[in-house]
């Protein structure tokens, strides 16, 4: 292995010589590959990629990141839009050796390694017939999903990821390892709960999980561009009369030549309405009528299948190798003014691979106390998240400007904050919008407290 910056050949060899795990130095064959992550637009050049297969590997690399002055960024996923599980000249940890799944039927109970994805642990939960709410694409990391909130299919019956976390395992800035949970550091469990990846590195979760599926009614309806005003109008007045069964999500965006859609309807304005209902077929059928009165449908394909199947529906859409682009926004709601601003945006839209979506918050998620958590914002209706997404080498500057145009037109539609997970690199100002005051300040104690040089950086960041 060779040295790399103010990492001599001496100082890699004796890192490799304490890990179970992998190095990845710019030499290695496989560098370029293990570099890369889901957000093409965030092209950086790691000194240095540690992939640990135990806890004790996890705090050396952390140690030694630190003996060198190196910039930490850590890895579950790679699915953070604003590029923070990567970083240039600093040290990688990549957690995807740390995988294992344990699912306790019995007890409710799943433990899930830090380095899993979500579509991971649905099939060892489905197994069961348990579940718990993960990511709207099977590929997404479960520890910066869950440590920003964890919005999904089953937030309104089961609440956020966070809030089925009831444990966790966190190597900290001085290496140290503890254990969050009620009985062991219960703050600290609260400050994961939303608060991001500011005081450590989550080497295993453990989660409560439901008995869900195996068979869901989900799916999605679809429409002409020109009924999204109609679309929205009733999407609005259904949210506060939905049952905790039933999670929708608008998405706006140009037609993909889907074989379920017509072929005619391929790269036109369209408006979805997405969701789950998992208190069967019925109860189902009942809680769509609203919508599917509304007629004039390009297509129809929300309907029972496998929990497991709608958890991959996306996944087509939002594979890595893209340039991405986000904003997101709490929304007070849906009035008028609001759907127009979000009817124009869909006839400027600047990019067919591009989206925008308002998912419906409330339901179980909105009934945990607001302090119970770190995650704020619990009382909005809406989120609206803009996911501008284009091919390398297009106009990256005007699909840019498209997405802030839309961001702020809806300003004026804000309960005053923003999502940390639909963050991009430029939302880093916004940190504090996204906890209020009082929350950031206790956040900012457990950061003094676990880590005072904040070493832990590359994150939506605490500051301490």
């Amino acid at each position: 292995m060779k040295a790399t910056g103010r990492l001599s050949t001496a100082a890699l060899t004796a890192l490799e010589d304490r890990l179970d795990g992998e190095i990845i130095a710019p030499d290695h064959p496989g560098y370029d590959e293990a570099r890369r992550i889901w957000n093409a637009s965030i092209d950086r050049r790691p000194a240095l990629i540690v992939r640990p297969g135990t806890v004790d590997d996890v705090a050396a690399a952390i140690r030694f990141g630190r003996e060198h002055d190196l910039p930490i960024a850590v890895r579950g996923g790679s699915h953070s839009v604003a590029g923070h599980s990567t970083c240039d000249d600093g040290l990688v940890i990549d957690l995807v050796m740390m995988k294992a799944i344990e699912v306790d039927p019995q007890a409710r109970r799943a433990r899930v390694g830090g380095g899993t994805v979500w579509g991971e642990v649905d099939a060892a939960t489905q197994a069961h017939g348990l579940a718990v709410t993960g990511g709207l694409i099977s590929s997404t990391g479960v520890g910066g999903f869950t440590l920003g909130g964890g919005i999904g299919w089953l937030q309104r019956k089961l609440g956020l990821a966070c809030d089925n976390l009831v444990a966790a395992d966190v190597v900290t800035a001085d290496g140290t390892t503890l254990r969050a949970s009620a009985d062991d550091d219960r703050e600290l469990l609260w400050g994961l709960r939303g608060g991001g990846g500011n005081f450590g590195v989550v080497t295993s979760f453990e989660f409560d999980v439901h008995p869900v599926g195996p068979t869901v009614d989900a799916g999605m309806i679809v429409w002409p561009g020109e009924r999204a005003a109609e679309v929205l109008t009733a999407y609005a007045a259904l949210q506060p009369h939905a049952p905790d069964e039933l999670m929708l999500v608008a998405v706006l965006r140009l037609a993909p030549p889907a074989p379920f859609l017509p072929e005619d309807a391929h790269g036109k304005p369209m408006i979805a309405v997405a969701g789950m209902h998992i208190g069967g077929e019925e109860a189902a059928s009942r809680d769509l009528a609203p919508l599917r009165d509304l007629g004039g449908t390009l297509a129809d394909i929300f309907q029972p299948r496998p929990y497991a199947e709608m958890q991959k529906l996306l996944d087509g859409s939002w594979t890595p190798g893209f340039q991405n682009y986000w904003k997101a926004e709490y929304l007070t709601g849906l009035p008028s003014g609001a759907i127009d601003t979000l009817v124009e945006a869909l006839g400027t839209i600047t990019s067919p691979l591009s989206d925008f979506k308002v998912p419906y918050l409330g339901g179980a998620m909105s009934r945990v106390g607001e302090d119970d958590t770190a995650y704020g914002h619990r009382g909005a209706p809406f989120i609206v998240n803009i996911n501008t997404r284009w091919e390398s080498g297009g106009d990256d500057d005007g699909h840019v400007a498209w997405t802030r145009a839309l961001w702020d037109a809806l300003q004026p539609h804000s309960s005053g904050g923003t999502y940390t997970n639909f963050t991009s690199e430029d939302d880093a100002h916004r940190v504090k919008d996204s906890y209020g005051e009082a929350k950031y300040a206790r956040l900012q104690t457990l950061k003094r407290r676990f880590d005072p040089d904040n070493v832990f950086r590359l994150n939506q960041n605490i500051q301490p």
